[in-house]
């Protein structure tokens, strides 16, 4: 008898940077926070500019609050370059510059960007699209297992998803609120699903290559995306490792 992995892998999706184009809405909390501590930032929204600045730097972001000083280091004149070639060192010193808590900035981030949410809500999930061909790949996936793994708040990610009409039920979505990391998470999917190939589909690099030095994970097919937050120089230094670089056309197809 055929064993049902021949035909039906089970897919586990990171969220941001690979089923929503979150920087738009990270980088508005970011400067809607910034607001609150530096007077002289722009009462307006962010341009287009620095947004598209942003998003250049959103692969480096590891942590929401950190969205708060690179948009105050781009309104402040900081090029591109200089904060990606130099990003750690910028971080810090902007934080011992101004003295600023660590603790703070993150429920600072967490506030503005609940504020945002209830005061305007459907403007919140408008800055949260899903990237092109997303929704109709994941409409494919309805009839099948698939997990997302993420270290966003759950409800964060069923709020967008409900938006976009893509069903998926609460005990599929790992966040924040599991408190494990994604090996953790991908040993508790290949002991439920022993069977079938797992395909791990990622936007950092950095967490592809911890998961592929697990010699527990080695059943497991891991994907970088080419349509997320990474950069050139990660796609290049993914082919030293056994993860797979996927154009988001091949993901649909």
């Amino acid at each position: 008898m055929q064993s049902e992995k021949d035909h039906h892998p089970i897919y586990a999706l990171d969220f941001d940077g690979v089923i929503c184009d979150s920087a738009i809405e990270t980088g508005i909390t970011g400067w809607k926070a910034a607001q609150k501590i530096w007077l002289d930032m722009p009462n307006a929204n962010p341009t287009k500019a620095i947004i598209d600045d942003f998003r250049q730097i959103r692969p480096f972001l590891e942590t929401g609050y950190e969205a708060i000083l690179i948009v105050r280091l781009l309104q402040q004149g900081v090029r591109v370059t200089e904060l990606s070639q130099n990003f750690s060192h910028q971080i810090s010193a902007l934080i011992h510059k101004e003295q600023l808590n660590i603790k703070q900035l993150k429920q600072l981030f967490g506030t503005t960007r609940d504020h945002w949410i209830n005061q305007y809500p459907q403007e919140w999930l408008e800055m949260n699209p899903l990237f092109v061909g997303i929704t109709q790949r994941l409409e494919t996936l309805a009839n099948s297992t698939w997990y997302i793994i993420t270290t966003k708040q759950k409800r964060f990610v069923k709020q967008i998803l409900n938006h976009y009409k893509i069903n998926i039920d609460d005990q599929f979505i790992y966040g924040m609120e599991a408190q494990q990391n994604k090996q953790e998470t991908l040993l508790e999917l290949s002991a439920r699903h022993p069977n079938q190939d797992i395909i791990f589909i990622e936007d950092r690099l950095p967490t592809l290559i911890h998961i592929s030095k697990n010699e527990l994970l080695n059943n497991i097919t891991l994907q970088l995306v080419d349509w997320g937050y990474n950069t050139l120089e990660d796609r290049m230094n993914a082919q030293q490792y056994p993860i797979k670089i996927i154009t988001i056309n091949q993901f649909i197809a």
